[in-house]
């Protein structure tokens, strides 16, 4: 008998804990500092008076490392020719085995504005493939920053179909290769008919024999900069 009744013990005793759990609500306010550390280019107009327009670049997966240089592939580095005007061009470099961190870029970005004369109201943001993806983030996370948006080849996620209205306000320019095996078109083509109905001014264009690398037809038309810096976001 006193074997059983140390087993029924046994048996009533995480009910007995259940019993006298505590229920706590409260609230975490605390200050939490992070540290961030991004290699970038900047390339700056040399004897311009007055702020100058800023194109920010994201580069593709394919760019991440040390090696600054890269980021200046399959860019709007390369077709600065086509530029009519003097520009500043902003290219972050990811780090390797990471995707972009849109907090950093967002606080890179502000930092450049400080050190550097930067027009306010004519800010753009571009990038290709994962800096496609990159860019719709930060676009979403901050719409009040940018006067233009062009993504490339760009995968998509949940959270920008969520967030869907964050984009409205936006001049946006989609842009893809229909034959992309890498990222295929269904992104743009599921993501410009969320995007539509509240902005209905976004423009989707598929480049129907380019595969992933849609960012050479997308970069190198001159039309494109003349759109992009024809926009002003209003103060």
């Amino acid at each position: 008998m006193k074997l059983k009744l140390n087993h029924l013990l046994l048996l009533f005793l995480p009910l007995s804990l259940s019993v006298t759990a505590q229920e706590i609500k409260a609230e975490l306010n605390k200050e939490v500092t992070r540290h961030e550390k991004i290699s970038y280019i900047l390339d700056y107009p040399q004897k311009v008076k007055g702020n100058v327009p800023l194109i920010v670049f994201l580069h593709g997966s394919g760019e991440r490392g040390t090696n600054l240089e890269v980021v200046k592939a399959h860019s709007p580095f390369t077709y600065k020719n086509l530029i009519k005007e003097p520009v500043a061009i902003l290219a972050p470099q990811c780090p390797e085995n990471t995707w972009w961190d849109t907090v950093t870029v967002y606080n890179l970005i502000k930092e450049i504005q400080q050190k550097y004369k930067i027009d306010a109201s004519r800010i753009y943001l571009t990038g290709l493939s994962m800096g496609g993806w990159g860019t719709l983030k930060l676009a979403m996370e901050h719409p009040e920053m940018f006067a233009a948006v062009v993504s490339v080849c760009a995968p998509t996620d949940r959270v920008m179909y969520a967030n869907i209205d964050q984009y409205k306000n936006l001049n946006m320019k989609i842009f893809h290769g229909g034959m992309d095996d890498v990222v295929l078109p269904e992104n743009a083509f599921h993501f410009y008919q969320a995007l539509h109905p509240v902005n209905s001014s976004a423009e989707l264009t598929i480049f129907p024999n380019d595969n992933h690398n849609s960012w050479d037809s997308t970069y190198s038309n001159p039309k494109l900069y003349e759109w992009m810096l024809s926009k002003r976001k209003e103060k």
